[in-house]
């Protein structure tokens, strides 16, 4: 996520335990080489992943993190309206097992007290449920609705749990320029059935290993969306976060931004906080 992150969730690392991660890396490396052997991955396959892998890796250890953000939706003529909310994760460390997140609106007063929660997985579809304070009720939402818009935005609902790493197969471009760093550019294929992308493309930074930049390709293989990641910030000599998600639609023209404020780490939350039953009694 990684925002995860979208949304994002998240990429997140601690210096102390960078040698068990690295490991935890060639563990799977040498799985997805044996795999190879029975799938015919290719070179560019196996690079794919390292790059994703390396990645996702290089900010594990975080524990659980919460942030103030402001949603800012704008239409085609540049027209601007905005949500305040905020936004908590828990990480699981076990990689076959996705992160906790829950996203929860203050302002305006008529989506006041909406909540999603998510509970990512790999190849099952995310559990996720909405509350909507108007019908007091709690929704759960369809495997085959994740790609639909959330509250309007330009993001989806899978987009907020679609950055682990597991989630996809992964294959490897090509090396180039972006802005004043060099990004690995690595196509990812959706490994559960009922995403609403065919596939996307992330670039890579070589420097951080962080991700600058998404493509998102619609069903129908036509580029849909594009994601930029940008005022990267470190916290701890640890963590990096972007503070500014940039979600344009490329057929609209609609674009919708995501503005982080300082984030907290080691908060205290557990998982009876990503509990469903809460979700009517938060504020």
């Amino acid at each position: 996520m990684k925002q995860r992150n979208i949304f994002s969730a998240t990429l997140l690392f601690v210096v102390s335990i960078v040698s068990f991660s690295q490991l935890l890396t060639s563990f799977a490396l040498a799985a997805i080489v044996e795999e190879k052997s029975v799938e015919e991955k290719t070179p560019e396959e196996v690079k794919g992943f390292e790059i994703a892998a390396r990645s996702d890796r290089s900010d594990r250890g975080f524990g659980d993190s919460e942030a103030k953000m402001t949603m800012v939706l704008r239409n085609a003529a540049g027209q601007e309206s905005t949500r305040s909310m905020r936004f908590t994760t828990l990480e699981v460390p076990d990689e076959s097992v996705g992160d906790k997140s829950l996203i929860l609106f203050s302002t305006p007063r008529d989506i006041e007290g909406t909540a999603l929660l998510s509970h990512a997985k790999m190849l099952d579809p995310d559990d996720q449920w909405l509350y909507l304070p108007a019908l007091k009720r709690v929704k759960r939402i369809s495997s085959r609705n994740k790609s639909g818009p959330f509250v309007g935005s330009e993001f989806a609902f899978e987009d907020f749990t679609a950055s682990e790493l597991n989630k996809f197969n992964y294959k490897y471009l090509r090396e180039e320029a972006c802005g004043e760093l060099q990004c690995d550019v690595v196509e990812r294929f959706p490994r559960y059935e009922n995403s609403g992308y065919t596939k996307q493309i992330s670039w890579v930074d070589t420097t951080d290993y962080q991700i600058r930049k998404i493509e998102f390709y619609d069903r129908r293989d036509s580029l849909l969306k594009e994601l930029r990641f940008e005022d990267y910030r470190k916290y701890a000599d640890a963590y990096w976060r972007s503070h500014r998600l940039v979600m344009k639609n490329m057929q609209t023209k609609k674009s919708t931004d995501l503005v982080y404020g300082e984030y907290k780490f080691g908060v205290g939350l557990t998982d009876n906080d990503f509990v469903k039953g809460r979700l009517s009694r938060l504020r």
